[in-house]
């Protein structure tokens, strides 16, 4: 194993729970201090606002991040100093509690530093290893996941007590100290660490092949592929047009969407227009590209749903009875909040679990867990805890009082769902790009979550309408539960043409294929 990876994994713990540790807090921080001002009844739908407009941030960022780093700066240099914008981003939630516009810049810039960073850790541990050892590399990537839920449950725990008994300048406080901590030890592996440097402008590049196969002319044929283009290019500047209406952040994302799309499908219908004028090499690494990007907008439904467990049902779980533990004579009331600590709990006895056992038993039978039938199995697995979710909000709808221990039955399945797409995501992103285009493709990985909390915004914002509001009425479901039926059945359907989809798709090997390291 390479003697830098501890460096990586414990600054990637350190990281962990600082991000979990303040985003879980958040939507409970914001419905019962910061958006104090606001009707009580209009709390909860702008406290999931604000916070599915952050995670949209957080995962935005990580394109700015991936280009810095594989055009300037490198990962390392990239990583570094991005993690002292976090740190102030943590200070500013610290010092502006009780500050609306304080509090929101210190949110953008830890959506600036965590998302800046995102791509780039996950890639960075992909570059420490090469063809001679790549094997261990998923050992590590479950190790690293690993982490990342390891500092998540002491987060999800201890955070919402300190909200609870010591304020929130305490409670956001801790989160930053333990962000300047991983700082510090990913600092100290700097002379470790294998350092690949950023790639020279290139003539070949992802964006020059995909240019020239839209502009170039075919005897005979028309530029069918531009159009497509062209007309995504018009749907995002009418994106744009609606920001008033929509809200910028869900005109722009949405904006970026359709170019991404619609560029995306001109390219691949023109692609081959590029040969001669590009080597092969290059426009088959831009058609593998396009295969990647159409794996990760098929994900985008499981991530609308993965998040909304530190939003919608915190919002649930706050009008479910808390259960109550006694400790040495103590009574002891868990808070919604901390019903979030189910989540790393499961991943850190699931990965070892499906590793160990699972796993070489679907072998034995004769299946390869292989990473697109797991993504498949998880996004299956997310839509029945949304069933089982919506079950329970229909209960509690009729005056059932329910116990917030029903919640770790959806838990327990959305968890694994999560450790079959997103664990499996990353290994899976790093070894299908192209060597040029790992800090990039990570991105797109990232920009896959921001998708999902678009949906839950596009969702949101519309039920705000007078008819769809009318049909909801009619369907004898109260909003809330009507939302999660609908988010199960989405997930479902994503679920079988993400089926169908892998069957077609050809996996790449794009590990380093020499052992020695670009530079010391």
């Amino acid at each position: 194993m390479p003697r830098q990876i501890p460096y990586i994994v414990g600054t990637e713990g350190c990281e962990r729970f600082s991000f979990y540790g303040m985003r879980n807090i958040l939507t409970p921080f914001l419905i019962s201090t910061l958006l104090l001002f606001m009707p009580l009844a209009e709390r909860a739908g702008e406290a999931k606002h604000v916070f599915h407009t952050f995670v949209i941030g957080v995962y935005f960022f990580p394109l700015l991040g991936g280009w810095l780093a594989d055009r300037f700066f490198g990962k390392y240099d990239t990583i570094f100093w991005l993690s002292l914008v976090y740190c102030a981003g943590h200070a500013c939630l610290a010092v502006f509690e009780d500050s609306l516009k304080g509090f929101y810049f210190g949110l953008f810039l830890i959506a600036l530093g965590s998302g800046g960073i995102k791509p780039l850790i996950s890639s960075f541990v992909g570059d420490q290893f090469d063809q001679t050892n790549k094997n261990k590399a998923k050992v590590v990537y479950d190790v690293f996941y690993w982490m990342i839920n390891f500092g998540s449950f002491f987060a999800s725990l201890l955070m919402p007590y300190f909200l609870s008994r010591h304020g929130a300048a305490v409670a956001f406080g801790i989160p930053g100290a333990l962000m300047f901590v991983a700082t510090i030890v990913f600092w100290l592996g700097r002379k470790k660490y294998i350092h690949v440097p950023p790639a020279p402008p290139d003539p070949d590049s992802f964006t020059r092949v995909a240019y020239t196969a839209l502009l170039a002319h075919k005897p005979g044929q028309a530029r069918t592929g531009l159009a497509v283009a062209l007309f995504g290019m018009a749907g995002a500047v009418a994106s744009l047009a609606m920001a008033p209406q929509w809200g910028f952040v869900i005109a722009a994302c949405t904006a970026l969407v359709l170019l991404l799309a619609f560029g995306g499908i001109g390219t691949s219908m023109q692609l081959e227009r590029a040969r001669g004028l590009h080597p092969d090499v290059a426009v088959d690494g831009v058609r593998a590209v396009l295969r990647i990007l159409i794996v990760f907008a098929l994900v985008t439904p499981f991530h609308s749903l993965f998040d909304q467990k530190a939003s919608t049902w915190i919002v649930q779980a706050n009008s479910m009875v808390p259960p109550t533990i006694n400790i040495f004579g103590s009574e002891f009331s868990f808070v919604a909040a901390q019903m979030q600590a189910l989540n790393p709990l499961l991943v850190m006895i699931l990965i070892p679990f499906n590793n160990l056992v699972l796993y070489p038993a679907l072998r034995k039978m004769g299946v390869e867990p292989t990473p697109l039938r797991r993504m498949t199995t998880g996004i299956v697995f997310s839509a029945l805890s949304w069933i089982v979710i919506g079950t329970l909000q229909v209960q509690m709808d009729g005056g059932t009082p329910t116990s917030m221990l029903w919640q770790v039955l959806p838990y327990a399945l959305l968890t694994f769902g999560e450790v079959l797409v997103a664990a499996t995501g990353l290994e899976f992103a790093y070894s299908q790009s192209p060597p040029s285009m790992k800090g990039v493709i990570m991105a797109f990985w990232f920009l896959s979550i921001t998708v999902g909390s678009l949906w839950v915004l596009i969702v949101n914002a519309s039920i705000k309408n007078d008819a769809v509001l009318s049909n909801i009425g009619a369907s004898g479901f109260s909003v809330i539960a009507f939302q999660m039926y609908f988010f199960a059945g989405f997930a479902f359907v994503a679920a079988a043409v993400f089926g169908w989809y892998a069957t077609r798709y050809k996996m790449m090997d794009n590990y380093r294929s020499d052992a020695a390291p670009a530079k010391a």
